[in-house]
This record gives structure tokens, C-alpha cells and sequence, in this order.
């Protein structure tokens, strides 16, 4: 039973088997859930299911690493559910910044810059399939704050 569980909320119900770049249909997936936690509770609540995801996450990607006996299998995308919430507590809900908080959020995660590699290469288990991810957030989240900023001051 609880392999699952681990299972549908690794895979984030199943978003993870969709077919070629299974990140990418991960991290779109979770939009539409971020943009509604945002608008029923801001960036708190956003942000505190981001953080519950990541724990969960920790658990759930473990054991179905575990279980295929992978590293980081491609259909778990758990994480890129909690990076892609991460990045995105720190705008509010408009489209225009979700799609850069989109993209900036799968640059990150794709080319990994330090530390955000060292943690890809060297943490294992659950824990390291779900911080490479959080700490791209941070690159993303940090960049989609200030083009916010910058955007908010122009206007």
C-alpha cells in the first residue's frame, strides 16, 4: 500500500510517465495547483506546501528509487513539483511571470549550477533527488523576483 502512495506522489499522479522530458510535464503540471494555493492563502501558503511537498517528496522519490533500484528515476517529478512551487511563491498569480517562473525554474534544473550539480552528484536517496531541485528553485525564484521588481517599477 504504501509503495502506492509513494508511487502517485512521486510520479505527481502520474505526470512523471508522460512521454519524453517527464521534468517539463512535472513542473507544468504543478501551475495550475500553485496558482491555486496562491490565490486562496499568497505566498505563505504557496511557499508552505512547497516546503511539505519537499518533505514529502524526500519520502516518496526514496522509496521508488528504492524500489526500482535507480539513482533518480525520469517518472518521479515530485521535485520539480516543490522547485517549480518554490519559485513561484515569490510573484503573484499572472500569467507572464508563471511562464518565466517556468522557464527560469527548468533552466535551472537542467543546467544545474553550483551548488545545485554538487547536490545533483553527490546526495542520494530522496533527500538528493528533491534538494537538487530546491536549490535551482532559489536560482529561478531569486531571478523571477527581480525581473518582478524591475517589471512593477517600470510600469
Amino acid at each position: 500500500m504504501s509503495m502506492t502512495v509513494a508511487r502517485l506522489i512521486a510520479t505527481w499522479g502520474g505526470c512523471g510517465f508522460l512521454p519524453k522530458m517527464p521534468g517539463t510535464w512535472g513542473s507544468l503540471a504543478a501551475l495550475p495547483f500553485a496558482w491555486g494555493l496562491h490565490s486562496l492563502g499568497g505566498w505563505p501558503l504557496l511557499g508552505g506546501a512547497a516546503l511539505l511537498t519537499f518533505g514529502v517528496g524526500i519520502w516518496a522519490s526514496g522509496v521508488a528509487a528504492r524500489t526500482q533500484g535507480l539513482d533518480d528515476p525520469s517518472e518521479v517529478v515530485i521535485d520539480e513539483v516543490a522547485g517549480q512551487w518554490l519559485t513561484l511563491a515569490v510573484v503573484p498569480p499572472d500569467l507572464l511571470f508563471y511562464v518565466l517562473g517556468f522557464i527560469l525554474f527548468r533552466i535551472a534544473d537542467i543546467l544545474k549550477p553550483w551548488p545545485v550539480s554538487w547536490a545533483d552528484r553527490n546526495l542520494k536517496g530522496g533527500l538528493g533527488i528533491m534538494l537538487d531541485d530546491v536549490l535551482a528553485a532559489v536560482y529561478a525564484g531569486v531571478v523571477l523576483f527581480l525581473l518582478h521588481e524591475l517589471w512593477t517599477k517600470a510600469v
